[in-house]
């Protein structure tokens, strides 16, 4: 997966040393698809080339052994199921072009988040498994874009008024439309994204994807790093399917924009909302076992407190024994006791204080 993420094989050196030849491919690719990282293997089995000596270890002794490449079955098996993430994602992003084309004619504005922009910032776009299709607005927007496409969808959720999120079922595509990036996870939080949410629409703060013959309206690389960073927050403390994809997503965001992205902004952000002990922990995840290269990781402390709980998040994403979301929240509380304790309530009960207030002002 790192190979997929870099384009290069850090593996050959001692301390992340790899005997190739008991590799249990069939493992390896199940974890691959329940994790979301299918393209990232496929792309790194492709630089394994047959024939390529790679040391082995036995015992106290090395020595060279032919490696002779995953079983062709394996391989084929794996680039079939990103023909079919390509095609999957192509019908997506046309879908995508068209929607963004209907709402501009309304006078509609829409930013796309996370999904098929994050996309972009891979080596292979079509290779990342696509989710949902994720649109963002302004309050007036949102009002506006709800009018225009409820009426459209063959199915729709129930609209959450705090968090405005509604979701519709459109042409067989899910999409949501949010007029929030909230997280609900602490009204500390939701304030400082409240506010890069201003900063978004008030200050026209936007990057373009150009899909095709469409522009397709970002958040700039500052704004999303921030977006991207609280979403898979919300799901690793809240148990709604965190896997290494969405790690994989905020690190190649990260060093697609490695030279853009204010370290400074960032980290007052992130001291505002409270989340510098969980930017440390997960930088210290990316760089030292995702193979994130350090110069673009900002605000990477290489302190061992950082590592140990880099370790436990990792074994977190593997567990496969989580079952409910107590089980999930005690996890998770050996890894950030003090955080789960001040997120309790938005973890256990959907509420916090700010979602309280809102709910005795709309009665």
């Amino acid at each position: 997966m790192r190979t997929g993420l870099w384009g290069r094989n850090n593996d050959n050196d001692n301390e992340n040393f790899v005997d190739w030849l008991a590799v249990n491919w069939a493992e390896v690719f199940r974890l691959a698809e329940e994790q979301s990282v299918v393209g990232l293997v496929t792309a790194g089995v492709e630089k394994l080339p047959a024939g390529t000596f790679f040391t082995e270890s036995n015992s106290n002794q090395r020595r060279s052994v032919p490696f002779q490449g995953i079983p062709l079955t394996e391989k084929l098996t794996l680039l079939g199921k990103c023909q079919l993430i390509e095609q999957h994602n192509i019908a997506q992003n046309h879908f995508i072009g068209a929607l963004i084309q209907k709402l501009n004619a309304a006078g509609i504005k829409a930013v796309l988040v996370k999904g098929q922009g994050i996309a972009q910032c891979y080596t292979k776009p079509l290779w990342r498994k696509s989710g949902d299709v994720d649109l963002f607005f302004d309050a007036e927007n949102y009002r506006k874009a709800v009018a225009l496409l409820k009426p459209l969808a063959s199915d729709s959720k129930h609209e959450g008024r705090y968090s405005k999120h509604l979701g519709l079922t459109i042409d067989s595509w899910y999409i949501e439309l949010q007029g929030t990036q909230r997280v609900g996870l602490s009204s500390r939080l939701e304030r400082v994204i409240d506010a890069v949410q201003r900063d978004t629409f008030e200050n026209n703060r936007a990057r373009l994807w150009h899909n095709g013959d469409v522009d397709v309206l970002l958040p700039v690389p500052d704004n999303d790093v921030f977006f991207v960073f609280t979403h898979f927050l919300k799901h690793f403390f809240k148990e709604y399917g965190f896997c290494l994809r969405q790690l994989c997503d905020w690190c190649r965001l990260l060093w697609t924009y490695r030279e853009v992205i204010d370290a400074a902004l960032l980290e007052q952000r992130l001291r505002k909302a409270g989340l510098m002990s969980e930017w440390n922990a997960f930088a210290a995840l990316a760089v030292e076992h995702l193979g994130m290269p350090i110069e673009a990781m900002p605000l990477y402390d290489s302190g061992k407190k950082w590592s140990k709980k880099a370790e436990k998040i990792l074994a977190f994403a593997f567990d496969n024994s989580k079952h409910g979301k107590l089980r999930n929240t005690l996890s998770v509380a050996k890894i950030f006791p003090c955080d789960t304790l001040r997120f309790l309530p938005g973890i256990i009960w959907e509420v916090n204080g700010m979602k309280v207030w809102q709910r005795l002002f709309n009665n």
